[in-house]
């Protein structure tokens, strides 16, 4: 099982980075349709930019779910790991901005690639270790899906807030 978990893992950060990548660009060429502004990144914000880790991660949790079906474990991990990958691209994007200043785009895209990386890496340490306590899987299933509820909402009633703000446009939200 555990060669297999490493598989799952890299398919997982294979289909985390070719889904993010395409939600990207996936509203403008959709013309900005509104329909799938909550699952596609709608301006230059990390908002925006969070929301391209969080969506495959999440579609792909779910189609592993039937693979791991014997873990009870299960969401709790898949919940650290998406946490941690949608922690990583604020901190990492404004810990770099901060030293440095401005980052050039091809650091915003690696910034993507290396959170997405980890998340996967210790999601497949959590999956081996076998130590994780998880009294509630369903609460951590529960919280993934208050998550997803919140990157939809503030599509569409964004704070007005620095993690909100298009650093081109200078606007917030659709």
């Amino acid at each position: 099982m555990k060669k297999s978990i490493n598989l799952f893992q890299l398919m997982g950060f294979a289909v985390t980075s070719f889904g993010g990548t395409i939600l990207h660009f996936l509203y403008d060429w959709l013309g900005q349709a509104t329909w799938i502004a909550p699952f596609s990144g709608v301006n230059e914000s990390t908002w925006e930019h969070m929301k391209l880790i969080f969506w495959p991660m999440l579609i792909f949790a779910i189609v592993q779910s039937f693979f791991f079906r014997d873990r009870k474990d299960f969401w709790c991990i898949k919940l650290r790991g998406i946490l941690l990958g949608l922690i990583l691209i604020p901190v990492l994007f404004y810990t770099y901005n901060g030293v440095i200043g401005k980052s050039p785009d091809w650091l915003n895209i690696a910034i993507f690639f290396i959170s997405a990386a980890l998340a996967y890496i210790y999601e497949a340490k959590l999956f081996k270790s076998e130590n994780l306590s998880c009294k509630k899987p369903r609460l951590a299933l529960y919280a993934l899906l208050l998550i997803g509820m919140l990157f939809v909402i503030f599509t569409f009633n964004t704070p007005e807030i620095g993690i909100f703000k298009d650093p081109i446009l200078e606007s917030y939200g659709i």
